[in-house]
């Protein structure tokens, strides 16, 4: 690993892309903190990795939790990755929008909630990794996808936060971006091909980047791609 250890918080991750990414962040030498809304489960997931590692009970969804996590503690990196799947085969014109609401709740207002905590402390240390885990489907050059409406709008809403956290923390030493990690063989996506290691590497890797790299872009496999 280059440059020092930092403290990464990761969520939703005990089990699929975010157990991998923690699992990776650990691997380079990183403080990981695995965090899920099952505690057991959490502990589970911390356990198997080898590194320091902790696991940490939290509902993206629940403010109190949430504010009470960042009282404790102190992060450097953090990995929007808590994501929900509802409304697959759903078209926009007939969705569920009870469906829709719980896809925002935790795939946009999750994260956002989870980064409001966090990055003032990042911004006050002058250095910090915002990664939003967002999706293909989400993109306009290639998408949006209208098989998964709410999904696919809770994606794109959390690409637009990250452009426009990433114009907020300009030039105090903080990143912000979003990750497409592509069809990752998940309980999402189970005929996936990319196995979740394989893309928990890019995501790690945009979580770690050095000083001077970019902020508020789209990245898909080290790449910088159109939203």
């Amino acid at each position: 690993m280059t440059g020092p250890a930092r403290t990464a918080l990761v969520t939703g991750a005990n089990r699929g892309l975010g157990l991998a990414v923690a699992t990776e962040l650990a691997a380079r030498g990183h403080r990981v903190l695995f965090a899920a809304r099952d505690e057991a489960a959490a502990k589970r997931a911390a356990a198997r990795a080898a590194g320091d590692t902790a696991a940490l009970a939290l509902d993206v969804t629940d403010p109190d939790a949430v504010r009470a996590a960042a009282a404790r503690r102190s992060v450097d990196i953090l990995v929007n990755n808590a994501g929900v799947l509802l409304d697959w085969g759903s078209a926009p014109a007939v969705a569920d929008l009870d469906l829709v609401r719980r896809s925002l709740d935790v795939n946009l207002l999750g994260a956002w909630r989870v980064t409001q905590a966090f990055l003032p402390g990042m911004v006050e240390r002058g250095w910090g990794r915002v990664v939003n885990v967002s999706s293909g489907a989400a993109s306009f050059a290639y998408g949006p996808a209208p098989e998964c409406p709410g999904y696919t709008a809770s994606k794109v809403a959390l690409n637009a936060l990250t452009t426009m956290l990433a114009r907020e923390v300009e030039g105090t030493g903080v990143l912000v971006n979003a990750v497409n990690p592509g069809l990752v063989r998940t309980r999402m996506q189970p005929q996936a091909e990319q196995t979740p290691e394989e893309a928990a590497r890019h995501v790690a890797d945009a979580a770690t980047l050095p000083d001077g790299g970019p902020c508020g872009v789209f990245l898909r496999r080290d790449a910088v791609i159109d939203w």
